[in-house]
């Protein structure tokens, strides 16, 4: 098997995470010319076209694999990093810039529990890199490569990673006191929540029909959105008044117990279940971030 050049790998890597050459270089401190052509000379190597010319530029099949490769190894230096301290706590810690750690987890759990359950972690200098996405889509990360781990609502375990269960989010329907006293008195039900319009993070986000159908056992429901891709720009939004939200009650458990904030639907609550996926390796950083989440997520969820 060819042994290929790790200059070249976070090159391609670079190429990729930063979304195109110019920026690539600037990351790396080198011309773009020299981007271009670490990445022909890893396409030669390889026999293989690695990236997309497209807009965003995309790694190939045979690109995300090096891109996972390239992953792989900058892991292999992270648990190298922490042995290193562990013989020599002195010793300056923490990874290079172009060497992240990267992890996928949805902005609910970042907005909640998660960067609580990896301060530890942060304060340890792990060269930490965070992805948001939906939690029904961070999985597809993790499956391309692009993260060596992420937070999920996905229960069986992708190929070549292993799974923990991480507990429930609980999520509620609220609105502004004035708001719900104005368009929803009686609070929601079955017959009246298509007055309203309701925050959503993405045109991928079915929170707010699922609480609603599985609330008044509906099957079909069709909603009015307003899209604000923020856990707490939501929130935000509905304390101004926007509309309704399906949020995580750890979000807005005080604003409920002050009364800013009115249950729509008391009784009913949508929970959500998460699991941590990642590479199935021995690692140690592997295992402090499972770690982590792990006793994190057992605090907070239920």
């Amino acid at each position: 098997m060819s042994s290929y050049d790790p200059t070249a790998l976070e090159c391609l890597a670079a190429i990729v995470e930063e979304g195109g050459f110019e920026r690539a270089a600037q990351r790396l401190n080198v011309t773009q010319s020299a981007v271009s052509q670490r990445l022909r000379a890893l396409e030669t190597q390889v026999g293989s076209v690695l990236i997309v010319r497209s807009r965003p530029l995309k790694p190939t099949s045979a690109g995300q694999l090096l891109l996972k490769h390239t992953k792989q190894l900058r892991l292999l230096r992270a648990d190298l990093e922490r042995d290193l301290q562990d013989l020599a706590p002195s010793a300056p810690g923490g990874g290079r810039e172009d060497e992240r750690i990267a992890i996928a987890i949805n902005a609910d759990s970042i907005a909640t529990w998660a960067l609580d359950a990896l301060q530890a972690l942060v304060h340890q200098r792990l060269p930490l890199e965070i992805v948001a996405d939906d939690q029904d889509f961070t999985q597809e990360w993790l499956r391309s490569g692009q993260v060596l781990g992420c937070v999920t609502t996905l229960g069986q375990a992708l190929r070549g990673c292993k799974v923990v269960p991480l507990g429930a989010m609980r999520y509620v329907a609220v609105a502004s006191r004035d708001f719900a006293q104005q368009h929803l008195p009686d609070g929601l039900n079955a017959h009246n929540f298509r007055k309203v319009s309701f925050l959503s993070f993405n045109r991928k986000d079915d929170m707010q029909a699922e609480f609603v159908a599985r609330a008044f056992g509906l099957k079909r429901v069709a909603l009015s959105h307003l899209f604000v891709p923020s856990s707490e720009g939501q929130v935000r939004a509905v304390a101004a008044g926007w509309g309704a939200g399906v949020v995580p009650e750890l979000l807005v458990r005080q604003r409920l117990a002050s009364g800013e904030f009115v249950d729509l639907a008391p009784g009913h609550a949508l929970p959500i279940a998460l699991y941590w996926h990642c590479w199935n390796l021995e690692s140690q950083v592997l295992d402090a971030l499972t770690q982590a989440l792990r006793a994190g997520a057992g605090r907070a969820l239920a």
